[in-house]
């Protein structure tokens, strides 16, 4: 087992004990899984129902849309990314979380990304991009754009989840995905 790994272990420890979220569910939190090596880290906002579940990130008909959009770039999932989110137990009512919420879990996000220390982010939907970046422009604006973040390059796209509701901007998250790929190398 890898360094960064046994510590992500040990934050994940620290957020299965926390609870600071009353409102939130907390009997299965999902604090990241993927590669802890990787150079690339994918930033989502909270679990859904599949997710706390199976105590894993992007599980449900998100995630099977973004895995597809993984496999379509020609990356593996578990070696290639670490998948977090900002808030790592599900919101009631799978709401958006509050800024409270955000604030309380951004301890171990900032702990996650210190260990991982990844070279790209790419935030998947406004509230990851919103509540990373500090910012409050609509994902719209943000997309197609990089971004700086302790010295990682951070690109803001579409959530899967957006994009299962409008099937149409598909094509703008690809391009945000192509060019992920190029600036990353990632390309095969």
């Amino acid at each position: 087992m890898s360094t960064n790994s046994k510590k992500l272990n040990l934050i994940a420890e620290k957020i299965r004990k926390c609870t600071k979220c009353q409102e939130c569910d907390r009997s299965n939190p999902a604090p990241g899984n993927g590669n802890p090596e990787a150079k690339c880290l994918l930033l989502g906002e909270a679990q859904g129902q599949r997710e706390l579940e199976e105590g894993k990130v992007f599980v449900g008909k998100a995630g099977q849309l973004l895995s597809n959009i993984i496999t379509a770039c020609g990356l593996d999932r578990d070696k290639d990314l670490f998948i977090l989110n900002i808030l790592k137990c599900r919101p009631p009512n799978n709401r958006t979380p509050t800024p409270e919420e955000a604030k309380n879990c951004r301890p171990f996000l900032d702990l996650q990304l210190k260990v991982i220390s990844p070279k790209f982010i790419m935030c998947l939907g406004a509230c990851a991009a919103q509540n990373l970046l500090g910012e409050k422009t609509p994902i719209t604006y943000m997309r197609g754009k990089w971004y700086d973040y302790n010295g990682a390059k951070v690109l803001c796209t579409f959530h899967p989840s957006f994009l299962l509701r409008q099937p149409d901007r598909k094509k703008d998250a690809w391009e945000d995905w192509q060019m992920l790929l190029r600036e990353a190398g990632l390309q095969t």
